[in-house]
């Protein structure tokens, strides 16, 4: 890893943050960025903190250490990788109603959510035939890599998963109410609400992966390893593979679905205008718009080659 210049921390926390605390916090972030190179997205709640950030090793240190003089004891769920060139644009900061949008109001992950099952024991609970195993993350993510024989509740956005587990769970546990439930998503964020949930309605032998993905790719060897496929992240990498390197997916620019190499030789892929998920989504104007945009992209592109070059 040391070749490579930036470091990229995915966190979360549930825990109480007070609003006048929400504010002097962004705004000693936004001191830390004023600074430094720090790039990245946070999203802030009254619920806890969610997000990730990219920056040489001695920023992240100084903000993980602001981070943590506001969630006080409260575990942030680091997950770790590198990169050689920064995966944002630029520090945003976002304060919301929910650090990940659910929609239920009466749940309170803080105080009662599922167990965690850390990625050492992971397998054992997945294979287990009493098991069964639901990816709490939307319909394009799974499509790229997942557990095997999980669950896809084919979700658009994670607000949308209340209604599929009202809709749906009882067909899948049918009589065996004994039946353990485990849940995973990208970082363990979605999963841990969605087993807050779960209790919420009254469900028994709730489980979730600690660390979601990222964890368990950072700490499980590929020939152990019962994920298959690239795990899709919110950032310029748009997935990784299993050692946590940038993986083989851009995203359509049109759309926004991720695209494999695959997918971009089909005939209806034209580069930052169309790919097959969206041939027939948009207009012929909305096309000239984005051809003029790609256009744009090109220019800028073959400037910095030119200047690169001199």
């Amino acid at each position: 890893m040391k070749d490579k210049y930036f470091k990229i921390i995915s966190l979360y926390s549930f825990f109480l943050f007070n609003e006048n605390l929400i504010v002097e916090f962004k705004n000693k972030l936004l001191n830390i960025d004023n600074n430094n190179d720090l790039t990245g997205l946070l999203i802030i709640a009254n619920e806890g903190i969610n997000g990730t950030i990219c920056a040489t090793e001695n920023v992240i240190e100084i903000v993980l250490d602001l981070i943590k003089r506001y969630s006080g004891p409260n575990e942030l769920n680091l997950k770790v990788s590198f990169s050689n060139k920064k995966v944002f644009k630029k520090l945003k900061i976002k304060i919301k109603k929910e650090i990940v949008t659910m929609g239920v109001p009466e749940i309170n992950p803080s105080q009662n959510a599922g167990t965690y099952i850390d990625s050492a024991s992971w397998n054992q609970l997945i294979k287990d035939e009493n098991t069964i195993v639901i990816d709490t993350r939307n319909h394009y993510e799974v499509s790229i890599g997942s557990f095997k024989k999980s669950i896809n509740p084919n979700t658009r956005n994670f607000s949308e998963f209340p209604k599929w587990v009202d809709n749906n769970l009882e067909k899948y546990l049918g009589d065996e109410k004994s039946k353990n439930i485990a849940m995973f998503c990208t970082g363990g964020i979605r999963c841990e609400k969605a087993t807050s949930l779960l209790k919420n309605k009254g469900y028994k032998n709730i489980y979730h992966l600690k660390g979601g993905i990222l964890k368990y790719l950072e700490e499980t060897s590929r020939r152990e390893s019962l994920f298959e496929g690239e795990c899709y992240v919110f950032d310029k990498r748009v997935a990784v593979d299993h050692e946590l390197n940038k993986g083989s997916y851009s995203i359509c620019h049109a759309c926004g679905m991720p695209i494999s190499i695959e997918d971009q030789k089909k005939d209806e892929y034209r580069e930052g205008i169309q790919c097959h998920f969206c041939v027939n989504q948009f207009s012929d104007e909305d096309r000239k718009r984005f051809e003029e945009r790609q256009k744009q992209i090109n220019k800028a592109k073959m400037k910095k080659e030119i200047i690169y070059k001199d």
